[in-house]
Formats: C-alpha cells, structure tokens, sequence
C-alpha cells in the first residue's frame, strides 16, 4: 500500500460533496448525513447522539474499542445585532477571522432557506489614509440589500441566524485541494477512506472500530468531550490540521516547522500518551510513509485533549494534515498528505492488538 494511490474518483466526489456542503458549529446534521451515507457499505452500525455527532461502526460486539475521529463543524458568523438601515453586525461562531471578511459573500441560514449577503467595506477613496481603520469584530457588517429593519426580518432574516462562506471545492496545480472548512472536514474524509480501504481490503480487525466524527470542536472540543463518554474507548487516534508555517509572515520559533507535501504531523504533548505516539512513529517507519513531528506546550487545541482527559484516562494520540491559511476561505492542504495520513492511520489500526493498555508499566 506504500506507494499505491488512495484516493478514487469515488472518494474525492464525496470529499468535495462534503465539503461544499455548510455545516457550521451547532448545525451539523445535514453534513453527517452525507458522511454516513458514505460510509453505510463499510460499517456494521451508527450511533448518533443529541447534538449530532456520528459514529460509524465496525465490530461493535467487540469490547475493546478503538476510535479513528475528526470534527465536523466549520467557523461560521452569527447574526447579532440589525440596525434600523438594515445592516447586520456579526459574532463569532468559533474562530471567525475578522480580517479576510471584507468584501466576502455570505450566506445567511434562514428557515425561508438561505439569504445570500455580502460584507461591505468603505471604498478606498473615502477612507483616511493616514489612519486607515483596519477590519474589527465591531465595524465589519453584512449587506443583503434590505432598506431597513423591517425588510430584513421580512426576508427571514433575524439576530441568531447563522451565516457561511459560499466558497467552493477547487483543485490548485492537479495536487493541492483548496476551500472554506478543510478544517476539519479532512478529519472525518480521511477517516471515513480508513474505514473504506479496511472494508475493500478484507482487513478483519480484533477490536471495535469507532470511526467518530465529532459536532462543536471549533467552540472548545464539546462534541468529542460528549462522544467520549458514550463509546468510552480504550484508545483514540484523532486527526485535525495543523499550520503549514513556511508562508510569510509566520515565525517558525514559534510556530515550529512543518509544511504542505512533507507527510503527516506527529504530534508531541501532554495529552499525547507515548507509547501509543510511539507505535504510529513505529508504524510510518516501517511502511516508509514520510512523517514530520511538531510540540505543544500544554494541550494540542484539539479533540484530542478531549478524549485523552476522558474516563479516567484514554491512551490518545493526534496525526495531523498540514494546512496553510487555517480559518480562511482559501485552506489549502496537499493530496499525498492526505493519502499519507489515511495511510498512516490504516496501518497503525493494523499494528493494535485487542486488549493494550499502552501502560508504562507492563
């Protein structure tokens, strides 16, 4: 499997189905349709709880189980305040960057359907250039070209709404993917080609498989802290993004170094139990699947802090796809990190053996 392409026309017409398609935190339920609906020839069961994460299924008799998790949800607006000319001021529904909204078209999520809008910005002429105000959470405001207050609401349109990036699925140079929410619909793509190639492959697995993709993530890992107490796993392998840090304007000693093309992202942290760290440097080594490493100094930011902390301790591991302008409407990741980190997580299901502990003291 080392040097065979992953990817089929199958799996990218369902990643850019996926991807297109709005599911922002709070609202993911018609993205985990599709996602299962992918995944319904592969797996055994679902389960599926009150705020919408999905879990797929392979062995669930079994009694150690095993979780393979992305999250869902995508950053998103929400409507805050509307003023009497029928402008619409905005928060945050996650880590919404306030920068690169200017000048953005939007969709607002309405029950009459969806009420398309665009952020509006001073023209240049009429700003003073020598105190340009640069965009903030409090001056950035929508358009849906309503004359007022009245006409907004007629329109479907009201404080709570939440609203998303149109942007679309493209391909850059045949090999880099590009769009709004690979962070993290990546996550639950590669996952889901996991529990796919496991299943074309005839791979019978010792334990149950829980292929999870988690709600609310990008709000403080809420989803995962919920799914956690539900499946109670015995190991989790999590997968998210991480920055691509060889663009400008970022400082590598900070930020450490990784970058787009150079394989997945093993990660270093507290909530990182080794010995599970240590099987899939293991695992990469030996199917010669190209790996960079990265560290955090107290939690990783992701799921994985959530299932790692969970039922007195679940042995937790995260293997990360480099991605460039995280939080925009323009991510971009490469397709062999992609093949690489579903390649990567195969292998290391393959090289588990029912009952481990991971203990550091067996």
């Amino acid at each position: 499997m080392a040097s065979e392409k992953i990817l089929t026309q199958k799996s990218l017409k369902f990643f850019e189905k996926y991807l297109n398609n709005a599911s922002p935190t709070g609202y993911e339920w018609e993205g985990q349709k599709i996602w299962m609906e992918y995944l319904k020839p592969y797996v055994d069961d679902f389960i599926t709880d009150t705020y919408g994460t999905a879990v797929a299924v392979i062995n669930p008799k079994a009694k150690y189980k095993v979780v393979i998790e992305g999250h869902s949800d995508e950053i998103s607006w929400y409507v805050n305040y509307i003023t009497d000319n029928g402008l619409l001021y905005v928060i945050r529904n996650g880590g919404s960057d306030h920068q690169i909204a200017p000048s953005k078209w939007v969709n607002i999520h309405t029950k009459k359907g969806v009420v398309k809008g665009v952020f509006g910005w001073p023209a240049i002429h009429t700003r003073n250039k020598a105190k340009e105000e640069p965009p903030k959470l409090d001056n950035i405001f929508i358009d849906i070209g309503a004359k007022d207050k009245e006409e907004v609401e007629k329109m479907g349109v009201h404080v709570g709404c939440v609203i998303t990036y149109p942007d679309e699925f493209q391909v850059l140079n045949k090999n880099k993917f590009v769009c709004r929410a690979i962070d993290n619909r990546a996550g639950g793509f590669m996952v889901a080609e996991v529990a796919r190639l496991l299943h074309e492959n005839k791979k019978e697995l010792p334990f149950g498989l829980y292929i999870t993709n988690s709600v609310q993530e990008e709000i403080g890992l809420r989803g995962a802290q919920m799914i956690t107490e539900t499946i109670k796993p015995d190991v989790a392998i999590v997968t998210d993004v991480t920055h691509d840090t060889t663009t400008p304007m970022i400082d590598k000693k900070k930020e450490g170094e990784t970058s787009i093309g150079k394989g997945p992202v093993i990660s270093y942290a507290p909530a990182v139990q080794q010995k599970l760290r240590e099987r899939i440097i293991e695992t990469a080594e030996a199917k010669k699947i190209p790996f960079q490493r990265q560290a955090s100094s107290r939690s990783t930011g992701t799921d994985t802090d959530a299932f790692a902390y969970s039922n007195g301790g679940v042995a937790s591991a995260l293997i990360s796809l480099p991605l460039r302008y995280m939080h925009t409407t323009v991510e971009m990741v490469h397709r062999d990190d992609v093949e690489n980190v579903i390649r990567l997580i195969y292998e290391t299901l393959l090289a588990i053996k029912e009952g481990e502990t991971f203990s550091y003291f067996d």
